[in-house]
């Protein structure tokens, strides 16, 4: 079994370094044309997740109190249709399409959810079931946004129960929401919740106070719905990128922006040491040198704060290949950002927004992924905390020919209980006379849902050693089960 933790470690070899255990290699997908369609998105949808080593897709399944997959609560998104409330034709449902996908490629899907945002600046025709039409009162509108007050407890809710809808439905190993909570400020306009404030602040006598407090609640709330339902599922936030400037706080980060705590009221760091999230992936989208938000600097202050929690990056992939490295200005910043990411110890992974821009290859960053930066597979993170105990191994190892070639086959080890089943299995090969080591994610050649693996027959004259464990729902690696093969 490979020793994880999400506090990784690296081995190397000629062909550079390679994470001992679980890295997050993490895609956004995002809807970003109206009116796709079905044909259409499947297809983009299949391009996105077939390449660059990712082992994890978070795609945005509700960006407006919408929905892309089917919802008895809320409406078909425009984004698919062109139309808000439209089922798509032919009938699609995303969702459930692009679970099915990702657990094929041996990948975790995380549903991705903006929680309070209700409709964005541009003009939508809203459906008769949206809730903006069955309770406008509940929602305000601030610079051309709408936005679920979040100070009403039937809000929170509301979103509740969306949750509870996707969690208990769909197959997901994850959930996410982003950075919207309250809305970003603009020009110094008040938020309008005047009323809410005078009626439910519960003796919380500062404004931000109570703002944070909503906030809080949900975030935990949220937390706890989701372990009750399935306490596998990893529940995961994507704040801006600044908690606070140390101007604010003697524990801020030496900047000079925007800040989660004071405009947002999103108190990440609470959130992170109370342990209501299970991973945290601060955007990171600007350059090193960034006069106001220097990206090396915020790196090292999210690495010293999140150590109870994972930690993934998220990256922009454009402003990364638009910013020279200072240290080398022939070149743009992707070497010297993974190299900080490497040399941080709480770094345990990254989330790129977004695919389209990896399969557009701008600045070759789709192919440095797939020959240098994620060339080995990886691993998820190690999360003890939701459950510390690996599955047995895979029973029955054996290999025979059948009509598709020559196969490696297993069975699923036996269990009692959701922490003791075998979701996944890791495929390791090891060539004659090399010793089997479990914890060089280099040596890994497959990790499937499925209990049998084509080899790569070549004439039979070479010897190798392959090696399968199992993985639980959490991502805990079993002991390894054997078996010699000739090639």
């Amino acid at each position: 079994m490979a020793a994880r933790s999400y506090q990784k470690g690296t081995v190397a070899d000629e062909a550079g370094l390679h994470i001992v255990g679980g890295e997050y290699h993490g895609f956004e997908i995002v809807a970003t044309t109206v009116g796709m369609g079905t044909v259409n998105a499947a297809a983009a949808a299949q391009h996105l997740i077939s390449a660059h080593g990712a082992n994890a897709i978070i795609f945005q399944v509700r960006g407006e109190c919408d929905a892309l997959y089917e919802s008895k609560i809320e409406p078909w998104s425009r984004y698919l249709t062109g139309v808000q409330g439209k089922a798509p034709s032919p009938y699609w449902d995303p969702m459930a399409w692009m679970i099915q996908q990702c657990h094929r490629r041996g990948m975790e899907f995380h549903a991705w959810i903006n929680p309070y945002r209700a409709r964005m600046k541009s003009p939508t025709r809203l459906a008769d079931n949206h809730i903006l039409k069955t309770h406008p009162e509940r929602a305000f509108e601030y610079g051309g946004l709408y936005v679920l007050n979040p100070g009403l407890k039937e809000n929170r809710d509301y979103i509740l129960s969306v949750v509870d809808d996707i969690v208990s439905r769909y197959d997901i190993d994850g959930i996410h929401i982003d950075d919207y909570f309250y809305p970003y400020p603009e020009g110094g306009r008040p938020i309008p919740d005047d009323r809410e404030y005078a009626l439910y602040n519960n003796g919380i006598a500062d404004r931000g106070d109570w703002r944070r407090y909503n906030v809080n609640l949900f975030v935990k709330e949220m937390g706890e719905h989701v372990h009750k339902l399935k306490p596998w599922v990893k529940f995961g936030v994507s704040p801006f990128g600044i908690y606070r400037n140390k101007k604010s706080s003697p524990i801020g980060s030496d900047t000079n922006g925007l800040q989660n705590y004071d405009q947002l009221y999103a108190d990440v760091l609470l959130w992170v040491n109370n342990g209501w999230i299970d991973y945290c992936v601060p955007q990171l989208y600007w350059h090193i040198g960034h006069p106001l938000a220097d990206y090396e600097k915020l790196i090292k202050w999210w690495a010293k704060h999140m150590a109870n929690r994972p930690l993934y990056i998220g990256e922009s992939i454009e402003n990364t290949v638009q910013n020279s490295d200072p240290a080398n200005p022939n070149t743009h910043q992707m070497a010297a950002k993974f190299s900080l990411h490497r040399q941080l110890r709480n770094v345990s992974g990254t989330v790129l927004w977004y695919a389209k821009v990896a399969a557009e290859d701008i600045g070759s960053y789709g192919t440095m992924l797939r020959n240098v930066y994620w060339k080995s597979k990886a691993l998820p993170p190690y999360m003890p905390f939701l459950d510390s105990k690996a599955p047995k191994k895979p029973a029955k190892v054996g290999d025979a020919w059948t009509e598709d070639g020559l196969m490696l086959y297993w069975s699923a080890p036996k269990a009692k209980k959701w922490g003791d089943e075998a979701r996944r299995y890791v495929i390791y090969r090891f060539a004659k006379g090399e010793k089997v080591n479990l914890a060089d994610a280099s040596k890994i050649v497959e990790i499937t849902y499925d209990t049998y693996y084509r080899l790569p027959y070549d004439g039979g004259t070479k010897k190798y050693k392959y090696v399968v464990t199992a993985l639980d729902r959490v991502g805990n690696e079993s002991k390894g089960a054997k078996r010699k093969v000739k090639l």
